[in-house]
């Protein structure tokens, strides 16, 4: 069995079945043990990881799942898996907080390397749980969403851009004085709760930018939005403007900066600027 594009629609698909019913529930809401990622899982979290884990299994995928909630394990014959070095990165519920309130912004999100480097991935798939829009994207062959090519926005500097901008309450007003070179120059903030949907709308279009410089992000949350960007034009990389040299693992935390590809030289030259003083 091969990992093609169609095989990661239908276990999303697979897994949507599993959990529409659980979204905005208090079952769905309730809280269990702390995952391998650092989050408390909720039921709805581990019913998406499960279904996973069994349709992987159930197709005889040699395989190293790095998901959120189980942590790292070897799926089919490990040997196998080691030698190939075929990783599949998942966040089964992305936005979980969203999805135990009903707030429609959540998603599945799945990436598939070859490797042990951020540049490995070859595949990207995020399904919006709401729409039920599948974003895709595989390496050299473009973005789309269900059958559609995407493609990043065209905005400059003199447009009215669209950012979402996370950071932590506590530093909130030291990072409005450190980076006010940037955010002044951004008309509107949103605060999605989704990464993986957020880079989506990156990668369409909606969004201009993200920034999250809070080192808190992990490699399942961004796995799938990286390749997602980049195929479709954008650019994503580390807080001093460098390119991001993330291993694929399950401990990776980093923050990060995502664009279109005409904002990507002035956050840069701001960002190494800020860096350095």
């Amino acid at each position: 069995m091969t990992l093609d594009m169609d095989f990661l629609k239908d276990m999303v698909l697979e897994v949507y079945e599993h959990v529409k019913d659980l979204i905005g529930t208090k079952e769905g809401q309730k809280k269990l043990n702390r995952g391998a990622g650092g989050d408390i899982s909720m039921h709805i979290d581990i019913v998406a990881e499960k279904v996973v884990i069994d349709y992987l299994k159930r197709h005889n995928i040699n395989t190293l799942l790095i998901s959120e909630e189980i942590g790292e394990l070897y799926l089919g014959e490990e040997a196998k898996a080691k030698e190939e070095q075929l990783k599949i990165i998942v966040d089964p519920i992305d936005g979980s907080n969203n999805s135990s309130r009903g707030i429609p912004f959540c998603s599945i999100s799945i990436a598939v390397a070859k490797g042990n480097q951020l540049d490995d991935i070859k595949k990207a798939l995020v399904l919006d749980l709401t729409t039920q829009d599948i974003y895709w994207a595989e390496k050299g062959k473009g973005a789309y969403v269900n059958e559609c090519p995407i493609s990043v926005s065209e905005n400059d500097w003199s447009d009215s851009l669209i950012f979402e901008i996370d950071f932590d309450l506590g530093s909130l007003k030291m990072a409005l004085t450190q980076y006010t070179s940037i955010l002044k120059k951004i008309y509107r903030v949103r605060m999605m709760g989704s990464n993986a949907l957020s880079f989506c709308l990156i990668a369409k279009g909606a969004l201009d930018g993200f920034i999250d410089f809070r080192k808190t992000n992990r490699l399942m949350d961004i796995a799938a939005g990286y390749l997602l960007i980049k195929e479709a034009g954008g650019h994503m990389f580390s807080r001093n403007g460098t390119e991001l040299d993330i291993h694929l693992e399950l401990n990776a935390n980093f923050p990060l900066v995502a664009s279109n590809a005409k904002l990507e030289p002035f956050l840069k030259k701001e960002l190494k600027k800020i860096e350095n003083n």
